[in-house]
C-alpha cells in the first residue's frame, strides 16, 4: 500500500504566520494539514525541521523568448532557474519572442512551443499594440492573464508602442472582460532622451538618460484613464519613489490599480554601478539609494503591490559586455533565479517574513485571478511549495546559475535565502538533476460569458 506523502516545518507559513505543520499532498493537491507533528504508520514525511515552508513563488514579469529568440532563453531553461530559485509559477510576457503574441495564432504557436518544455507554471500575457484592438477579444477568449502595452519604444520593432489614445480606447473592452491592463510606464517629454550620451560607457548618463519625470507623467495619465474606465490597471517595474503619491492616492480613491517594482530596483543601487557595465542596464534604470529604500517602504505600507524579476536575458554580445556601452547594450536584467534571496537580502531588514511573504505569494496569485488555486497553503490549493532557509547567505556564482547564458548582475553578490526544495503540482524539480521530469502546466484565465 503507498504511503501519504506529507512535509513537515516547524515554519510552515499559514494563515499569515509561521508554525509548525505537516503537509499531506495527493494528486498536486494540498489534502490535509495538521498542526502538530504526528505521523501515522501508513505516512511518508520528509522533515524539513526549521527551514520556512511556504507557497511557491509567483513571478508575474518574466521574459522567455520563446519561440524566435530562444538563443536569447527558452521555456526550457528559463523555467529550470526559475524552480532554482523557489518559482513555482510564471507569466511570460507578449514581446521578445518572435511573433509577438498580439493575436490568437501567435499566442497558440507559443503554447506549442511550450509544450512538455516547462519545469514550472506558465502563465501568458497578451499585447497591445497600435492596430490590433479587434484582436484583443481573441486573445483574451484563448485565456491570456493580461494585456502589456507600452508607452515608450519597447526595444523590439515588432511591439510598437501605443499612446495614451490606443489606451482610451481599449481600456473599455478590458474593462467589461475583468482582465487587467499592465502598462509600461514612461513617455519621453524632452528632457534626458537616448541620444544623451556623451559617454555611453558612464551609467551616471544613462541614468540622466531615462528620468523620472517619463515615469511620473506617464502614470499620472495612466491613473487618469483607470478613474475614466474602471478598467483594472496595473503599473510594471514601478522604479521612482517620486510616483508612489500618485499610486497611493489613486488607491485612496479606491481606483482598481495595482503596481509592482522589482528586485534589482531595491537590490541595487545607481551609486553601487560602475561605468562600462551594463550588465545592469533595465528601463527604467536602477535609480538611487534613497530612492530606492523609498520603495521599500512602500512595500511594508501596502502602496506597492508585489515584486517581480522582470527577467529580460539576452547574449553577452547584445549585452555590449565586452564594449562596455550602455547606449547599445540591450536593457534587461537575468534576475528569474534570484527572486526570492534578493528580494529578502533587500528587504530582511525592512519588514517581518511575515509581511514580505506575501509579496512573492498571495498578492500576485490575487492579482492574476489564481488565489486561492495558487499563493496560498490551504486544503485544496495546489501543492506548489517552496522550502528556503531565510537565515542563509551565499555568494551566487555563475556556475548556478540555470539560464541559458549565466550571466546576471547579481552574479558575485551575496544573497540571503537558500531554497532546498521547489514543489511543482507535488514534485519536488531540484531532486531531478537530470530535468528527466516536466509539471508546469500552461496556465489559461477562462474566458467570462457575456
Amino acid at each position: 500500500m503507498k504511503k501519504r506523502t506529507g512535509l513537515y516545518s516547524r515554519r510552515c507559513f499559514i494563515n499569515g504566520r509561521l508554525q509548525e505543520a505537516i503537509i499531506f499532498i495527493e494528486q498536486g493537491k494540498i489534502t490535509e494539514i495538521r498542526t502538530a507533528r504526528k505521523i501515522l504508520r501508513n505516512e511518508a514525511v520528509q522533515d524539513y525541521g526549521e527551514a520556512v515552508l511556504m507557497p511557491g513563488v509567483i513571478d508575474a514579469h518574466v521574459h522567455l523568448n520563446e519561440p524566435g529568440r530562444t538563443e536569447w532563453e527558452g521555456f526550457e531553461t528559463g523555467t529550470l532557474a526559475a524552480a532554482y530559485g523557489g518559482t513555482t509559477s510564471l507569466v511570460d510576457m507578449p514581446l521578445n519572442a518572435s511573433p509577438v503574441t498580439t493575436n490568437s495564432k501567435a499566442l497558440n504557436t507559443k503554447l506549442q512551443s511550450a509544450s512538455g518544455k516547462t519545469n514550472v507554471h506558465c502563465g501568458f500575457y497578451g499585447g497591445l499594440i497600435p492596430g490590433n484592438i479587434n484582436q484583443l477579444p481573441d486573445l483574451i477568449a484563448a485565456g491570456v492573464l493580461g494585456i502589456k502595452a507600452f508607452l515608450v519604444h519597447s526595444g523590439i520593432n515588432e511591439f510598437p508602442n501605443t499612446t495614451l489614445e490606443d489606451l482610451d480606447t481599449a481600456m473599455p473592452l478590458l474593462a467589461k472582460a475583468d482582465i487587467p491592463l499592465l502598462v509600461h510606464c514612461e513617455i519621453p517629454d524632452g528632457t534626458g532622451g537616448f541620444s544623451d550620451y556623451s559617454d555611453p560607457l558612464r551609467y551616471q548618463h544613462y541614468l540622466n538618460s531615462r528620468p523620472p519625470a517619463w515615469e511620473v507623467s506617464a502614470i499620472e495619465a495612466v491613473i487618469d484613464l483607470c478613474k475614466k474606465h474602471r478598467c483594472k490597471t496595473h503599473i510594471v517595474h514601478v522604479s521612482s519613489a517620486q510616483a508612489l503619491d500618485l499610486i497611493e492616492q489613486a488607491r485612496e480613491n479606491n481606483l482598481p490599480l495595482t503596481a509592482e517594482t522589482c528586485a534589482h530596483y531595491l537590490f541595487f543601487s545607481a551609486e553601487e554601478i560602475p561605468d562600462g557595465q551594463p550588465i545592469y542596464k533595465c528601463a527604467p534604470p536602477i535609480r538611487t539609494e534613497a530612492n530606492n529604500n523609498q520603495l521599500k517602504e512602500a512595500l511594508n505600507r501596502g502602496v506597492l503591490d508585489f515584486i517581480t524579476s522582470d527577467h529580460s536575458p539576452a547574449p553577452p554580445e547584445i549585452k555590449s559586455l565586452e564594449s562596455g556601452s550602455f547606449k547599445t547594450a540591450w536593457g534587461g536584467i537575468a534576475g528569474l533565479q534570484s527572486l526570492l534571496s534578493a528580494s529578502w537580502a533587500a528587504l530582511k531588514d525592512w519588514l517581518t517574513i511575515e509581511t514580505f511573504i506575501p509579496l512573492l505569494t498571495e498578492n500576485p496569485a490575487r492579482f492574476l485571478a489564481l488565489f486561492p488555486q495558487k499563493g496560498i497553503i490551504q486544503v485544496g490549493s495546489d501543492a506548489d511549495l517552496v522550502v528556503w532557509q531565510p537565515e542563509i547567505s551565499f555568494i551566487l556564482k555563475s556556475e548556478d546559475l540555470r539560464y541559458r547564458h549565466k550571466i546576471s548582475p547579481y552574479v558575485g553578490k551575496s544573497l540571503t535565502g537558500n531554497v532546498i526544495a521547489t514543489y511543482v503540482a507535488g514534485e519536488n524539480i531540484l531532486v531531478h538533476r537530470q530535468n528527466t521530469i516536466k509539471t508546469g502546466t500552461c496556465i489559461l484565465r477562462p474566458s467570462k460569458k457575456s
